[in-house]
């Protein structure tokens, strides 16, 4: 069991080096570094609070069910960063590309992909139409998470679980 577990890590850790340092290039640079925000706390909250408040029925009752979701699904994350303390990757790993002001507390789970997460599947369950577009939204969060050296592919993983997991838990028990 153990080496089965030093060989994830070992593939894990190849995935994130190719990731943040062969894909690397000043378009990725400036477009992630931004986009990467998607998945914070300012967008996510404000967005599913305003689509709660202000949408018509269907965008209303999805940023309530996102809101719900968002709040839920950081129990399980800030329980798996206080369990398994994990060093960010740009830490523990020589030549990581990284970039201005990076996060210093623990790496698993990814919390900006599990909110990109909770927050996309009630918009996407409301309105299938937006798959394509939240979908791709939720990725690339969680593919910026790596790209700028604070995740290993694992902690994104384990943060599409979470909010995918907690999100469709919700929105079942709602309707």
């Amino acid at each position: 069991m153990r080496q089965l577990i030093f060989r994830l890590q070992k593939l894990d850790q190849r995935l994130f080096q190719w990731i943040n340092g062969r894909l690397h290039n000043h378009l990725l640079n400036f477009f992630l570094y931004y986009l990467t925000h998607l998945g914070g706390a300012t967008f996510t909250i404000s967005a599913s609070l305003l689509a709660w408040a202000f949408g018509s029925p269907s965008w209303s009752t999805a940023g309530a069910q996102a809101a719900v979701a968002l709040a839920i699904s950081h129990i399980p994350v800030a329980i798996a960063k206080k369990l398994y303390p994990r060093i960010r990757p740009y830490l523990a790993l020589p030549d990581t590309n990284t970039f201005r002001n990076p996060l210093s507390d623990h790496s698993f789970p990814s919390g900006h992909t599990t909110a990109a997460f909770a927050t996309s599947v009630p918009f996407i369950a409301a309105i299938p139409e937006l798959l394509p577009l939240f979908l791709s939204l939720s990725i690339i969060v969680g593919f910026s998470r790596i790209y700028l050296g604070l995740h290993y592919p694992s902690d994104v993983l384990a943060g599409v679980v979470i909010g995918t997991s907690v999100a469709t838990m919700t929105v079942a028990i709602w309707t």
